[in-house]
């Protein structure tokens, strides 16, 4: 089970890749290091997934798709457009296609974002950009979360 949690900055090489930080190396371990990048499908960032973690939300897609259905290949193919495999390298780096790179405006300078089961990748002015203030969390948890009423005990 893979948990990511704090967020890194790191700038781009001169080859474009980008360091992986020592944190989140542990969580992986020493298993597989291949790994999957796409386009978020609601943000201006890219989403890192470790390859099992891949195949579970790809299973979670797969159910909810009908490949004769004409509006489910469409989502399929742009879903996998916006996608690539990467690795690590003997360094710790990895390389993002370009094209996910400018898809996602993602510049020299980049955060990584532990978000549980996966990375999100930010052009560092954007993350800056979006945070929220501690009120709008604290508005948007008790939206999410206030509301649930537990079961009582009867």
């Amino acid at each position: 089970m893979f948990t990511f949690i704090g967020d890194f900055e790191c700038k781009t090489d001169a080859k474009g890749r980008i360091v992986f930080p020592s944190a989140f190396k542990k969580v992986l371990g020493e298993g597989d290091l291949r790994m999957i990048v796409r386009k978020d499908l609601f943000e201006p960032c890219l989403v890192l997934y470790p390859f099992s973690v891949w195949e579970e939300e790809l299973a979670r897609i797969r159910t909810g798709l009908n490949p004769y259905n004409r509006e489910h290949n469409r989502f399929l193919r742009h879903f996998f457009r916006g996608s690539a495999e990467i690795s690590l390298d003997g360094n710790g780096r990895f390389l993002i296609p370009k094209r996910l790179l400018e898809q996602a405006g993602i510049e020299r300078e980049v955060v990584l974002l532990g978000v549980d089961r996966y990375i999100e990748i930010w052009d560092k002015g954007s993350y800056m950009d979006g945070s929220l203030s501690h009120k709008e969390l604290g508005n948007l948890a008790e939206k999410i979360l206030g509301d649930t009423h537990p079961e009582e005990d009867n």
